[in-house]
């Protein structure tokens, strides 16, 4: 049998919520060992376990901090790649949004479960005290998904007139971070359109400069030595390949804790590469939750992929036959399991 090919997507935080919880008891039997492992990790050092966390209900301010949040979102997503049938598809490439990179680097084999978890653990905590700065959205799309180019000129005009960035290039969407000041001007004087803008809570500005004092220090409690040669190409933030084959371990690590942190993080690039360089025959969208599956389909339309050229064409194709599997999506998970 001809396996299928696909590329793995990883999502990043914010997508274990309310919605969401409980996701580990629901489908993480594939991961049990790794999540027991992380469990007596978070022990030692005084935190509640992931299955814990998972169990209890859902608290905003417990669930959605860094320290909690990264974590058991890494779990939920090695959970969901652990799930998938590999007699039946071939994994071409793996990337991700955002925090979702790390998860990738684990997926990949570019960092082993254990060693993920210490870095995602590190980065997720580093800002326990106090956050620097935060994140809002922006939708720059039509009901059809086309980007306004118009608009998002104007929007990253007044971004730039307040001295904030551009977060996360996320499909029809712009993420901003910036100090809570500037962010407070923007969401004030960007238009107001179905609930966007609005603040991403308890994020901090990550993608931008502000988290160079961050990246530092991620640099000086991570060692060079965890990282290894991918045995699936990985394609970063950037829309850069990294094949098993090429890779140099200290330009993947210095990406990671360096530029990935401090810079924009272009998830529609990201996309773009993955299926212009892998062609892929499904797109596996890893759980929890289905947040990016908007962003995704709005990256396929701005690239005609498929002929896709509006909302409603992407909605029918996912009916049919999903081109974008999505394994926060009980029936759609069943395709890949």
């Amino acid at each position: 049998m001809t396996k299928e090919r696909i590329v793995i997507i990883c999502p990043g935080r914010g997508t274990y919520t309310r919605d969401t919880s409980g996701y580990l008891a629901t489908f993480g039997a594939s991961a049990k060992n790794q999540i027991a492992n992380m469990d007596d990790q978070r022990k030692l050092v005084g935190n509640s376990t992931l299955t814990e966390l998972d169990s209890k209900p859902f608290r905003a301010k417990i669930h959605m901090s860094g320290e909690h949040a990264s974590p058991l979102i890494y779990a939920c997503s090695l959970s969901d790649f652990l799930s998938i049938d590999q007699e039946k598809y071939e994994i071409v490439a793996i990337t991700g949004n955002s925090m979702g990179w790390y998860s990738a680097l684990a997926l990949s084999g570019a960092l082993t479960y254990e060693n993920t978890y210490s870095l995602i653990s590190t980065m997720g905590s580093m800002m326990k005290e106090g956050t620097i700065g935060g994140q809002i959205i922006y939708s720059v799309v039509d009901e059809n998904w086309h980007v306004d180019e118009s608009k998002k000129e104007e929007v990253l005009t007044e971004i730039k007139n307040v001295s904030a960035h551009v977060s996360i290039y996320l499909g029809g969407y712009l993420v901003i971070g910036g100090e809570q000041s500037a962010l407070d001007i923007l969401l004030k004087k960007l238009p107001a359109k179905d609930n966007y803008p609005f603040q991403l809570p308890y994020h901090a500005a990550f993608h931008t400069p502000l988290l160079d004092s961050i990246s530092k220090k991620a640099c000086e409690l991570l060692p060079q030595s965890i990282f290894q040669k991918p045995s699936v190409s990985l394609v970063d933030g950037r829309g850069h390949i990294w094949s098993p084959y090429s890779t140099e371990t200290v330009d993947l690590y210095n990406y990671t804790l360096g530029h990935q942190v401090t810079n924009v993080y272009d998830f529609f690039t990201a996309i773009t590469v993955a299926i212009k360089e892998f062609c892929p025959d499904k797109l596996v969208l890893l759980g929890p939750g289905n947040t990016l599956g908007g962003s995704i389909g709005q990256i396929m339309i701005e690239n005609n992929w498929l002929d896709m050229d509006s909302k409603s064409a992407f909605s029918s194709l996912q009916k049919e036959n999903p081109y974008l599997i999505s394994m926060g999506m009980e029936e759609q998970r069943k395709l890949v399991c």
